[in-house]
């Protein structure tokens, strides 16, 4: 179920789990992407950080467009500009997960959360070493 302006944790793993985005290429070309308007629509990324095999996300909806249609959305903008510049194939696995988060929840709480897992993975020692994250509470 959808709510426009809920907030939602969201989470997308590569097809297979494969660490697609280990190559700094791939990871900086997604980014790119991340970023961009036509990922989200009426939506709005508040934070989110790319790892090798997934993406985590906090997104809050718009009006217009459905949680579904946003991430599909989003994934189908990534697959097509990494396509252009690093050949075809799968990049995301079908679906994703989503916890609508709570009024009473710390949204930035949340985004501190999402931004560490580079730095709970053992990937570096502090969340600004990593290159593929961003936050709006920046």
């Amino acid at each position: 179920m959808s709510l426009p302006s809920q907030v939602y944790l969201l989470t997308v793993v590569t097809q297979r789990w494969r660490k697609l985005f280990a190559d700094a290429a791939m990871a900086a070309a997604a980014s790119r992407c991340m970023v961009h308007p036509d990922c989200w629509g009426d939506a709005q990324l508040l934070a989110w950080v790319l790892m090798p095999d997934h993406w985590h996300g906090l997104v809050q909806l718009g009006y217009r467009d459905d949680l579904s249609l946003v991430m599909n959305r989003m994934k189908a903008v990534v697959s097509r500009k990494l396509g252009l510049e690093h050949g075809p194939g799968t990049i995301w696995a079908r679906g994703f997960h989503d916890r609508a988060m709570r009024q009473e929840d710390d949204l930035r709480a949340a985004a501190r959360y999402i931004v560490a897992n580079p730095v709970r993975a053992g990937m570096v020692s502090h969340a600004c070493d990593y290159p593929y994250w961003d936050c709006v509470w920046l």
